[in-house]
């Protein structure tokens, strides 16, 4: 059964769990948004969009939650402190129709705004309800080599009037990038 080539069995994000302490580290990219920038657009209690992004050991915590306002609808814009190349996410919220169904995830998109979200996203996932934050969804890398503000437009949720999030989970490689990178516009690998 040897000789498949396929390593050790970190790509796929298939079956295969990983460790929890390794993939504690891998979801670490909380620790690199800019939360002082960070919005959320129609949460009920201002700030709340912020509580979301947390440590992966307390992804189940059901103290810190955002709650939407007026519809079912909830919009983050979450800028990095760098250059992040997104691979995975994960969205936990209540085991009832209040859980999001549906993201849609836009890059470098600063100050997006509901009217911004009939462009086309870069990618969309209809998502599973996942009150124990164990569903990760995987992005295209491609799209999302590069990314230094990311929004996640939860468009729906499963009938409910308002949508409850309690974690989202962003999985990725970050890489600092310089102040005066105006001069430095080629690719950097």
């Amino acid at each position: 059964m040897s000789g498949h080539g396929h390593g050790h069995g970190h790509g796929c994000g298939c079956e295969g769990e990983h460790e929890p302490a390794e993939r504690g580290l891998e979801y670490g990219l909380y620790q690199k948004i800019d939360l002082e920038k960070l919005q959320c657009l129609n949460e009920s209690r201002d700030g709340d969009g912020k509580l979301v992004f947390k440590p992966w050991d307390q992804r189940n915590d059901r103290n810190k939650f955002v709650d939407s306002d007026a519809d079912e609808e909830l919009l983050f814009n979450i800028p990095f402190t760098g250059s992040v190349k997104l691979k995975g996410i994960i969205i936990s919220g209540e085991n009832d129709s209040s859980h999001p169904a549906e993201i849609r995830l836009y890059k470098n998109i600063p100050q997006m705004s509901f009217d911004d979200t009939g462009r086309e996203p870069e990618q969309a996932f209809r998502l599973n309800r996942d009150p124990a934050a164990e569903l990760e969804y995987p992005t295209k890398i491609a799209r999302f080599s590069n990314v230094q503000h990311l929004s996640i437009h939860i468009s729906k949720n499963f009938g409910a009037e308002s949508t409850r999030v309690y974690y989202i989970g962003l999985r990725g490689e970050y890489s600092e990038v310089s102040l005066n990178s105006n001069n430095n516009k080629e690719k950097q690998c």
